[in-house]
């Protein structure tokens, strides 16, 4: 953590805040990583030699034992993950399941790979189990992996064969490349990681069957449903594709558990008992706290926030000069979606600054999410869980750019200060958010965020001004003015957060003004300057 000069000029506080503070977009250190162990469940799991009338009983005592976990502070879910060779008797197996055990407390989404988009595991995190859930995902995000794969070397073999010397080279930079896959497997077993950091037991089984045994079962099939087999992207009765899948199938992990399909009673009972153990794993332990946690230094802005005022004309001018920038910046930008964190001491102006950012823009090109303490349903699901919905277009329907006035950052700030998770909860999540930041840029998103400082004297100023105000009365309580008595372990937090979380990807700018004219000016020029250096 360098340290900062303080600047008397409102031009000087946009400078310090975008070059000397924390934030050095062109020199910046890669953040330190909160080390702890995550263990897996086993990759073959022992599987018992219960008959199908005692699985029967085995498996609904275990539903509803982990349905009794939903509101404990330990709670579990899980997720299985369904996939393998057509007609192995997935369907089959997933039916024996349900009737077995109760099917009530069985989640199933079934869909069809997808053209992924990174990252690959955004399509089913709506999906995953909160707390005393046990969802099975039939189809997922590693069928869209591996179909895209597959799909870009029959492509690669077609192109080859056509041996056209005058042919361009297509571009591979949209397409799941070798590169790409190893990339998308190795975040995927960080998010799964995480999720098991969190709670939620991940089970993933293959359905296994020789090339023999598929051909004798594509040879049974009617006529009729031949179209259903070709929805995966596969002919099926192409050995070299089968071969190419089984090598990939190798390349996904070792916790996948093997399925062999070939005797359907076997199968289903082998898949009961996987499922029987997945529902019992108990919860991994929490992360061990460092033994000594070494505190960051306190950017000098954040101490000594600029006090000089700008000119309300000259204010103006730039004002308007700025939005126009900005709003043709983002119009021109293409498919990038855009995700603007405002974090920043009580009052510092998140409110006025997001206005100001969205002031020239159509209601329909934006959408702002004020983030409050959880829900109690999103409390039972991992805590990113609640943001995961809330992404731009590319992912979940919303409009091309998603602004949080607070935010994932509460994890380290207000919980860590309030003592709502447990020092190893809160070190933890430092590497936590630079995965989940590291998977929506390697997707494309621009990924922006602001801190906002003022000094004390300012706050206790603002807070007096909005309780004799009566349109503003409502932003003040008595949590505000009992949070000032912890005004120097917020910023200790926030400085230890800039440490862990700052990446050339993901920045943090500061801006530290006790002038509110600045601070709004500072914000629109260095997202714009931001901006340009991305696109």
């Amino acid at each position: 953590m360098g340290k900062s000069t303080v600047e008397s000029t409102a031009q000087k506080t946009l400078d310090t805040s975008l070059d000397q503070a924390v934030v050095q977009e062109d020199v910046v250190t890669e953040p330190l990583d909160v080390a702890h162990e995550v263990a897996s469940i086993q990759a073959v799991p022992h599987v018992g030699q219960h008959t199908p009338d005692s699985l029967r009983l085995a498996l609904i005592e275990a539903q509803y034992a982990l349905r009794d976990t939903r509101d404990k502070p330990r709670g579990r879910g899980v997720v299985i993950l369904m996939s393998g060779i057509e007609l192995a008797g997935k369907g089959e197996a997933l039916t024996q399941l349900r009737a077995w055990a109760d099917p009530r407390l069985f989640k199933v989404h079934a869909r069809m790979p997808v053209t992924p988009h990174s990252p690959v595991w955004i399509k089913d995190a709506a999906l995953l189990p909160e707390k005393g859930e046990a969802v099975i995902l039939f189809g997922n995000w590693y069928g869209d992996l591996l179909k895209a794969h597959m799909a870009y070397k029959q492509e690669k073999k077609s192109d080859k064969k056509k041996k056209d010397k005058d042919s361009k080279d297509s571009d591979d930079s949209q397409k799941m490349t070798g590169a790409r896959f190893q990339r998308e497997l190795e975040h995927l077993h960080a998010f799964e990681q995480d999720l098991r950091a969190q709670g939620i037991t991940v089970c993933k089984c293959w359905f296994d069957l020789s090339w023999d045994g598929l051909q004798k079962r594509l040879d049974e099939v009617d006529k009729s449903e031949e179209r259903w087999l070709n929805l995966h992207g596969l002919d099926w009765r192409d050995k070299e594709q089968y071969d190419q899948l089984q090598v990939l199938r190798t390349e996904l992990g070792s916790d996948w558990i093997n399925i062999d399909c070939s005797d359907a009673s076997e199968r289903n009972l082998k898949f009961g008992h996987i499922v029987l153990d997945a529902l019992k794993t108990p919860r991994l332990p929490s992360p061990t706290a460092a033994r000594r946690w070494q505190l960051a230094e306190i950017p000098a802005p954040l101490l000594l926030p600029d006090s000089s005022v700008m000119e309300k004309e000259t204010y103006k001018a730039r004002l308007k000069d700025a939005q126009k920038k900005f709003a043709s910046l983002i119009r021109g930008r293409g498919d990038r979606p855009i995700v603007l964190v405002f974090e920043g001491m009580d009052a510092a102006g998140k409110g006025g600054a997001i206005t100001r950012v969205v002031e020239s823009l159509d209601p329909r090109e934006y959408q702002v999410f004020p983030i409050a303490a959880p829900e109690p349903h999103e409390l039972r699901h991992p805590y990113l869980w609640r943001f995961w919905s809330r992404l731009p277009e590319k992912f979940n329907g919303h409009v091309g750019m998603t602004i949080f006035d607070r935010s994932w950052y509460g994890r380290v700030l207000v919980e860590r200060i309030e003592g709502l998770v447990k020092a190893g909860e809160w070190q933890s999540a430092y590497a936590e958010i630079n995965r989940f930041e590291r998977d929506l840029t390697s997707g494309g998103v621009i990924v922006l965020k602001f801190w906002l400082a003022i000094s004390n004297d300012e706050q206790a100023r603002r807070f007096t001004s909005r309780q004799q105000t009566p349109h503003k009365r409502f932003k003040i309580t008595m949590d505000d003015w009992r949070n000032r008595k912890r005004w120097d372990d917020y910023l200790q937090s926030a400085a230890d957060m800039f440490e862990h979380t700052n990446t050339a990807e993901a920045p943090w700018v500061i801006i530290a003004s006790d002038d509110k004219l600045t601070a709004r000016l500072a914000v629109l020029e260095s997202l714009n300057r931001r901006l340009e250096s991305v696109l």
